[in-house]
């Protein structure tokens, strides 16, 4: 069976989102999602997994909360559910900057949508910004974008003080997994007088669900914040796998290395490791390993 993946945030003024919480998370247990939706006063942001019919039930749901009739949906499918349970939180912010007072709702850059975003990209004048994490970086970008190099969206904000000025970088494009950072991060930028700040509509998945491969300035794979780990064109899954130890991506190569161990370790993470550290993640995979064959033993039907 085929699962379906979706992805979906919007900024709106959501004061009772403490009352939301419970009779969500009921609904979505009804319908038997997976997955983790977060509810807070600047709006709401998720990824939930399940069948088709669970999950056109929930974007019903959702719907009919006259603030979100026009929530948006980017949708791919799995092969098994990425999601163990389903959590519904309350946050002080749907992705955290640090900073509440940035209101995408109020003020936020131009959208572009995937198939203008080449043209706008290539244009020399332009700055363009890859608004992710370094590890997100790392395994897949756009041609020419710089990296911040943050380790926390957090650290967006003192990237920008330290490297950029609107005076010297009037016209700024930003890009991000599914656009819920870039478009918050317009709306910093914003907020500290760049005057052209440009973002990617439904962010990197939606370029590469609508993008073909031939006309694609992406280069790699675009990490997701699941087991599948990573997606190519298409959104078909990618070549990275977790490391279970540190929860790093790591690539064909990197499975190949001798610090590579399953559960373990990789090469980010194994000279970190004492060997009492190493030893205590061997017996937590091996244990797990145990329960989940117990698991579909006990699911058989008996004979």
């Amino acid at each position: 069976m085929n699962w379906v993946v979706a992805t979906f945030y919007k900024f709106v003024a959501l004061p009772d989102c403490a009352q939301m919480r419970s009779p969500l998370l009921k609904f979505c247990q009804e319908q038997d999602l997976r997955g983790t939706i977060l509810l807070a006063q600047e709006g709401i942001n998720g990824t939930i997994a399940s069948s088709r019919a669970a999950i056109d039930e929930v974007l019903a749901y959702l719907r009919s909360d006259d603030r979100l009739s026009d929530l948006e949906f980017k949708e791919s499918v799995a092969d098994t559910l990425p999601f163990e349970r389903m959590k519904v939180k309350v946050k002080q912010e749907i992705v955290t900057l640090g900073m509440p007072e940035v209101n995408p709702s109020e003020q936020a850059g131009t959208y572009v949508d995937p198939q203008d975003w080449n043209r706008l990209i290539t244009d020399p004048e332009v700055i363009v910004i890859d608004t992710r994490n370094s590890y997100e970086v790392k395994i897949g970008t756009f041609q020419n974008a710089k990296n911040p190099e943050t380790s926390s969206f957090r650290d967006f904000p003192g990237y920008v003080q330290n490297t950029l000025n609107p005076v010297t970088h009037p016209k700024v494009a930003m890009f991000c997994t599914g656009g819920i950072r870039c478009e918050k991060a317009s709306a910093y930028m914003l907020s500290q007088g760049y005057q052209e700040v440009y973002h990617l509509k439904g962010g990197i998945l939606k370029y590469l669900e609508e993008v073909a491969p031939e006309e694609s300035l992406w280069q790699g794979e675009c990490f997701v914040f699941d087991q599948r780990v990573a997606l190519q064109h298409g959104l078909e899954p990618g070549t990275h796998e977790m490391c279970l130890g540190c929860g790093h991506p790591i690539s064909e190569a990197e499975q190949n290395s001798p610090a590579y161990e399953v559960g373990v370790s990789c090469p980010h993470c194994v000279a970190e490791l004492t060997e009492e550290r190493r030893s205590i993640r061997r017996s937590v995979w091996q244990s797990r390993q145990a329960n989940l064959r117990s698991s579909h033993c006990s699911d058989r039907p008996t004979e």
